[in-house]
């Protein structure tokens, strides 16, 4: 897998390069990342000062590149800050329901049988929600928060995740050179690690890609909704649920903080469609 990725005249990362879209949303992605990392250096005002008396300014007045808000805080520093809460959001809350996903999925495709009938009735079960009303039912048990907006958004990635890894593992289990390593009398864990994992981490890999954008959208969405990251922290789901109250007399509340949304979510979606071509075999000609 990892020798996938090398340089030379068919490599991924050279077809990847060649992709425009895909360079573009690589592009997004690591503007995104030098917002959430360098955040203290780039916001312009603390993120939580108030200042009633500038609040609601235009763009570029008194030094606030994109305006203020309803209580007088800086919205570029606001939107800088809340980058740094939906990439922290999108990666862990991925990571986590990719770790549980892929080992029930690797679990369920090996043994098959009760075992497979039982994960995947559970996997079923949590289908049966809608992706983000599933989050806020999570949500609504476990509490406002960070971590637990993480964890629920994680738990609701499981399903999705566990199908994928479940779907290649039926198929790489049934290769000749897994036959004979079990004859050679290697372990099941040797063989599901060692074996069939490493084959089944290019769909994992483009699907945990593609599933960030929807996390931070989930996470905009908890937050506009008052179930996510709570006030003061910044967060574009909360910045764009204060501007809906004043459309009409401070649009750039909810523009800004709506377009950072929308970059946000389109770099992680183009980047993965990129990644799923460069990957795909039929693609190397």
């Amino acid at each position: 897998m990892a020798g996938k990725f090398k340089w030379g005249e068919n490599s991924v990362m050279l077809r990847l390069l060649r992709n425009k879209l895909a360079v573009v949303g690589l592009l997004l992605i690591v503007i995104l990342s030098v917002l959430a990392l360098f955040a203290p250096l780039i916001a312009t005002h603390p993120p939580d000062k108030m200042d009633l008396t500038a609040s609601l300014l235009t763009p570029g007045t008194d030094g606030h590149l994109l305006g203020t808000d309803n209580y007088g805080r800086d919205l570029f520093s606001r939107i800088v800050y809340g980058a740094r809460v939906s990439l922290i959001v999108g990666l862990f809350a991925v990571g986590l329901g990719g770790i549980i996903g892929t080992l029930l999925g690797l679990v369920s495709g090996y043994y098959g049988g009760k075992v497979d009938a039982v994960i995947m009735r559970i996997m079923d079960g949590l289908f049966a929600f809608p992706f983000i009303l599933l989050a806020i039912v999570l949500m609504t048990v476990l509490g406002a928060g960070l971590f637990n907006v993480i964890l629920a958004i994680g738990i609701a990635n499981v399903p999705g995740f566990a199908r994928i890894v479940r779907g290649q593992v039926l198929s790489v289990k049934e290769e000749e050179y897994i036959e004979v390593t079990r004859s050679l009398g290697a372990g099941d864990s040797r063989i599901i690690f060692s074996h069939i994992l490493p084959n089944c981490l290019a769909p994992i890999i483009v699907y945990a890609t593609m599933n960030i954008a929807g996390a931070i959208i989930s996470e905009a969405a908890l937050s506009f909704l008052g179930l996510g990251v709570q006030p003061p922290t910044a967060s574009w789901g909360s910045i764009l649920k204060d501007g809906k109250d004043f459309l009409v007399l401070s649009p750039h509340m909810a523009t800004y903080s709506g377009l950072a949304i929308l970059l946000s979510v389109l770099g992680f979606n183009l980047f993965g469609d990129g990644l799923r071509d460069a990957l795909d075999p039929k693609m190397k000609v």
